[in-house]
């Protein structure tokens, strides 16, 4: 059973920072890109960054370029998010998981897995 394990969210003020963890196990974590995903009560999950297995190619939505910063650790099956500047809209539940194919606005993960999410509230 794939289990990923993402952590490191909560409540900051705008123009904060957060760094987000997620821990993947029962896969091969180096076998796949893989990519931090959010979503808000109401839409679709977005992809928001993504990296390759060996992490030497990265991608971001528009809202966050300049601002997250993903990348992966393969020896501890750990993929983080660095996010500064933060903003309200911003918050959101995000999610991690592997990717088999990917682009800004299309995305397609390994399987339907998903862990239970960290939630990012960016708030006065």
């Amino acid at each position: 059973q794939v289990h990923l394990v993402e952590s490191g969210g909560g409540l900051v003020h705008p123009g904060g920072s957060l760094t987000l963890s997620c821990v993947q196990s029962g896969r091969r974590f180096s076998d796949y890109a893989m990519g931090w995903f959010r979503q808000t009560p109401g839409n679709k999950r977005k992809l928001v960054a993504a990296l390759t297995w060996n992490g030497h190619t990265t991608l971001y939505e528009d809202s966050v370029k300049g601002r997250f910063t993903i990348s992966r650790d393969n020896a501890k099956n750990t993929l983080y998010l660095q996010m500064n500047s933060l903003k309200p809209e911003d918050t959101a539940v995000y999610y991690c998981n592997a990717l088999v194919d990917y682009a800004e606005t299309y995305y397609v993960t390994v399987d339907d897995y998903w862990g239970q999410g960290t939630q990012v509230t960016v708030s006065s």
